[in-house]
């Protein structure tokens, strides 16, 4: 039995299997409940992969706080915040957010340039060919399965610590549960359900807050959680660190990870489609608002629950035990609450559970357990549904069956989530049995996956990006990435190379910024010494309507006669065709809107990266209780806002559908069958006929 295992084997198979049963039956009963009082049923294709596109923005943002909190979100920032102190957090936070932010730009240019769009990767085979859409489906892919490998090893590495559950079966029984509903509800019923995980995730990351900071009997004060890190800094200090304190910000590896950091997680926004299925989901005129409020709003997670988790793994250090000969914790015979934990433990992320079950024993293991299982299912239901998108509709029916029905289509999505499910648990048990931790695989995502970011973003962003440019920037910045990170490997470790020399903090910032650096580098200055002149028209005809198609050709024609002035066409289809030209795509608004995106997100980001941290990191001030203070309370009011954000506002713009199925259930309960939704067109029919 491992230290921190407090919970019987029987306990961690039954949040992984009963929990995913839970959320499989609450999901059918959702779904039921949907298509009977609001006509919304995920039997059709387009509403199973991408919600009709009719998502508000409050669900939305509740959804990428969901998705972009993966087992890594709890488990390494309070890795990295066990290594460097408070720094840990803060890089670890701002270095994932900023792509969010960032983000709100290409979705953006998706709702103007693609708005019909199923995949990213659509948009790259219609401007730029097979070829392209083969090379960048690799990096799509690959992305979709280094994402998922550290959500299933994080996952069951915790589980087992915490229960002694066979590691195996976490990584199989994760996805599989998930797999059930997601199946089920498709899209929809994924944000559905993201929203009661970001819920839950919120009431428990309050509760360590509280605990740690409020009411513990080991630290339960600000002013004593410093005092425990300050003696923790005599008893192993922090290399790199100024004073080797863990209350500064002058940290010369936490500044390290963060580049790595920023880096690798610009390959895992901007090439997994699961971001990208967030923006294809929800309505075109809210798409940067929901983009913008679920980044901020996602900061608090990382940020307020390592700076209370991790940070209380350190101070547990200097804690004595009940069999303690000695209160002095530099004492020879001192012996701690918390044993300082070996490198193998923080690479697997388990600061949090140590801290969280020596914290509050059972409570503190089930709580951490539920909302750790919680994190990964539903960051694992967002790439279940984004790789069976790209299953279905860049493979099967671009390649095998281009005239597929409606029911082929929904066939393949729900075979495609079922096979990745499989291919999660097959990935994390090969990672496991070859020695690969969740830290391993985070730090060293941006090594092999960093060269595609900037290709992928001109793709849809930049009229003058070349073809060959692009596809060459992406593969050439991988093999310069692999071969730089290999060789500084060999450099530093005297010409070993392993899993252990080669997950160094320079082995893979030099990987990650090669690999980001050339792929940029080849794609722009190809481009510009050879710029495309694409003006976007096909990929604004990718599955457009019959309508759609007929009023971008009338607005092409109104474009070439009044060249000197832009105008917005704004044309209606044909009275017999039935459809009309939706509003939220007017393209004045949506440039009004990526131009909206553009300065506030690099705002965001120069504030978050370098106007807040740099100063203080050159300042190398090692606060006091009141700075300390003020860093805790500034995590814990903004974990406030975020869950008033993510939690509250999308159940007020929902309030109209959550009436109109409150009236249809109350109808039903006094007269059966009566409460069920009718169409507006069925009405109508009815009322002609009558």
């Amino acid at each position: 039995m491992s230290e921190s295992q407090v919970l019987p084997q029987g306990a961690g198979y039954g949040v992984v299997v009963g929990i995913g049963l839970f959320f499989s039956a609450f999901m059918l009963g959702l779904t039921a409940i949907q298509a009977r009082y609001t006509g919304v049923s995920p039997r059709n294709s387009e509403e199973f992969t991408s919600a009709s596109r009719s998502v508000k923005p409050g669900l939305i943002a509740s959804g990428i706080v969901s998705a972009w909190t993966w087992a890594a979100t709890l488990l390494q920032s309070s890795a990295v915040a066990y290594r460097y102190g408070i720094s840990g957090p803060w890089w670890y936070a701002a270095g994932a957010t900023v792509q969010i932010l960032l983000f709100a730009q290409l979705a953006a240019k998706l709702k103007l340039n693609a708005p019909y769009a199923h995949t990213w990767l659509e948009i790259v085979a219609t401007r730029w060919g097979t070829l392209a859409h083969l090379v960048f489906m690799s990096f799509g892919l690959a992305t979709n399965i280094i994402v998922s490998s550290m959500l299933v090893l994080g996952g069951s590495a915790t589980v087992t610590s915490l229960t002694g559950m066979n590691t195996i079966a976490a990584c199989f029984l994760i996805p599989l549960g998930v797999a059930i509903y997601v199946v089920v509800g498709g899209m929809r019923s994924t944000l559905l359900c993201d929203y009661t995980h970001t819920s839950v995730l919120f009431a428990i990351i309050l509760t360590f807050v509280f605990t740690v900071y409020a009411t513990s009997q080991y630290i339960g004060s600000i002013s004593k959680m410093h005092e425990l890190l300050s003696e923790v800094t005599q008893i192993m200090p922090v290399s790199g660190n100024a004073q080797g304190s863990y209350l500064t910000l002058r940290s010369l590896n936490g500044l390290i990870f963060g580049v790595i950091n920023l880096v690798g997680n610009f390959a895992t926004v901007f090439q997994d489609q699961a971001y990208w299925q967030r923006a294809i989901a929800s309505r075109p005129a809210t798409t940067v608002k929901a983009y913008l409020i679920g980044g901020l709003a996602w900061f608090a997670v990382p940020f307020t629950f390592s700076t209370t988790l991790g940070l209380a793994a350190v101070a547990l250090v200097a804690v004595p035990s009940s069999s303690s000969p000695t209160q002095v914790p530099t004492a020879d015979e001192f012996v701690p609450l918390l044993q300082p934990l070996t490198q193998d433990q923080i690479s697997a992320g388990l600061p949090a559970s140590f801290a969280a079950a020596g914290l509050l024993g059972q409570s503190g293991a089930v709580a951490l357990l539920v909302v750790l299982f919680l994190a990964v299912t539903s960051a694992t239901s967002a790439e279940l549904i984004a790789v069976s998108s790209i299953l279905t509709y860049d493979v099967y029916v671009r390649y095998f069956n281009p005239q597929a029905t409606e029911q082929e289509i929904l066939r393949m999505s729900h075979l495609g989530i079922v096979i990745f499910s499989l291919a999660m648990g097959i990935a994390g048990t090969i990672f496991y049995y070859i020695g690969v931790s969740m830290g391993w695989l985070y730090t060293f995502m941006g090594v092999i996956l960093g060269s595609g970011v900037v290709p992928i973003a001109l793709s849809i962003t930049w009229s003058k990006a070349n073809r060959i440019g692009c596809i060459g920037g992406a593969v050439v910045g991988f093999v310069a990435g692999v071969a730089a990170w290999l060789a500084i490997t060999s450099g530093l470790n005297d010409g070993v190379i392993n899993v252990t020399t080669s997950g160094g903090n320079y082995e893979m910032l030099g990987g990650n910024l090669v690999s980001i650096a050339i792929g940029g580098i080849v794609s722009v200055i190809v481009s510009l010494i050879w710029p495309d002149n694409y003006d976007f028209s096909q990929t604004r005809a990718i599955n457009a309507p019959v309508a759609i198609k007929k009023t971008n050709h009338y607005a092409d024609d109104v474009k070439t006669e009044k060249k000197d002035r832009e105008v917005p066409v704004s044309v209606k289809s044909d009275s017999e065709d039935g459809t009309e030209l939706d509003n939220g795509l007017d393209p004045v608004g949506l440039k009004k809107a990526f131009r909206f995106a553009v300065w506030s997100s690099v705002i965001m980001t120069l504030v978050f990266m370098i106007i807040i941290p740099l100063p203080l990191f050159g300042a190398s001030t090692v606060y006091d209780v009141t700075g300390l203070s003020v860093w805790v309370i500034i995590g814990i009011l903004w974990a406030f806002c975020s869950a008033f954000a993510v939690v509250l506002y999308p159940l007020w713009e929902s309030r109209e559908a959550l009436a109109m199925i409150l009236k249809g259930m109350i109808k039903d309960a006094y007269s059966p069958g009566s409460g069920a939704y009718v169409s507006p067109n069925t009405r109508a029919n009815v009322a002609s006929t009558a």
